[in-house]
């Protein structure tokens, strides 16, 4: 969908006009993927695999190979994951009969079988997060519906029946991303063209984490205690800010040319296991919290 970011000017100026990263996983053959565009990253709750969504259906990397997820080869977009459910929105796989765009769904079996909740036919939620524990899920709106008189953060605590503008006050730039704290739905944390920051009230109001730079990715660790997020300012950065307070600390990406951070995720059973995913379409691992990385795809490519 979108061209290869050379040189250095030219990727900055596309982090600047793109909402996220998008690249395509389809899955050769066992060991091999070809990601194009992907629309998210989250591992399943049992952390034996890691998801990756994409315009034809979920790519899976489990135990070292890459392949393609049983289920409908829909159109992910806003993919997120909570400890027992799988949320999304995007467009029904051609010749699937169902009506477009998805609204709002969600999977109870891993993404096998997917369940209509809430403005089907009305939305496709390209910036959604869900809370790991609550079910809580927030949106980035960006045109009204029948359920949302005007663009903005909106929520739900009940599964799309009732949504909830957020004011989302102190906030400035293009929205990149969401987040929302695992155990307190009333956190939540936005990536902007602007910097990064966080919400302890629904999003009514913000205060900026970290600013000066391009917030690309906002991810809450799954026992709340601190928010990592991806910015770039002509370097690649990663960093986790402590929710009770005191300094960012800056977590070493794999070495990036031309490149930064798009998704970030952890594994729910192993706490220092995370996944990056990157603009240029290359997946890295680490098992220890970020001191070292393994790369899972390179440009596309499955290793």
């Amino acid at each position: 969908m979108h061209a290869r970011y050379r040189p250095l000017l030219a990727f900055a100026m596309l982090l600047f006009a793109l909402p996220a990263a998008n690249f395509e996983a389809r899955a050769q053959h066992p060991g091999d993927a070809t990601l194009t565009h992907v629309h998210g990253l989250a591992y399943s709750a049992d952390g034996k695999q890691l998801m990756v969504p994409s315009h034809h259906g979920l790519a899976i990397y489990r135990e070292g190979k890459w392949s393609k997820a049983p289920g409908p080869q829909h159109d992910y977009m806003g993919f997120a994951a909570a400890r027992t459910r799988l949320y999304s929105s995007g467009h029904p796989a051609p010749g699937s009969g169902l009506v477009n765009p998805f609204g709002l769904i969600r999977s109870d079996d891993g993404g096998r079988s997917w369940q209509k909740l809430s403005l089907e036919g009305e939305s496709d939620f390209h910036l959604m997060a869900a809370s790991w524990n609550t079910n809580a899920v927030y949106v980035w709106n960006s045109e009204r519906n029948s359920r949302m008189p005007s663009p903005g953060l909106y929520f739900t605590l009940n599964e799309g029946f009732m949504w909830q503008r957020a004011a989302a006050k102190g906030v400035s730039g293009t929205p990149r991303a969401i987040a929302v704290h695992p155990a307190d739905s009333k956190i939540v944390a936005l990536a902007t063209d602007t910097g990064i920051y966080l919400s302890r009230n629904s999003g009514d109001s913000f205060e900026a984490v970290a600013g000066g730079a391009r917030g690309l990715a906002v991810f809450f660790d799954l026992d709340g205690k601190q928010l990592w997020h991806s910015t770039y300012d002509g370097t690649p950065r990663l960093a986790r800010a402590p929710l009770q307070g005191g300094a960012n600390a800056a977590v070493t990406p794999p070495p990036l040319t031309n490149d930064a951070v798009a998704y970030i995720a952890q594994n729910p059973a192993a706490a220092g296991e995370y996944a990056i995913a990157t603009f240029e379409r290359s997946v890295f691992v680490t098992r220890d919290s970020g001191r070292t990385w393994r790369q899972i795809a390179r440009n596309g490519k499955g290793m």
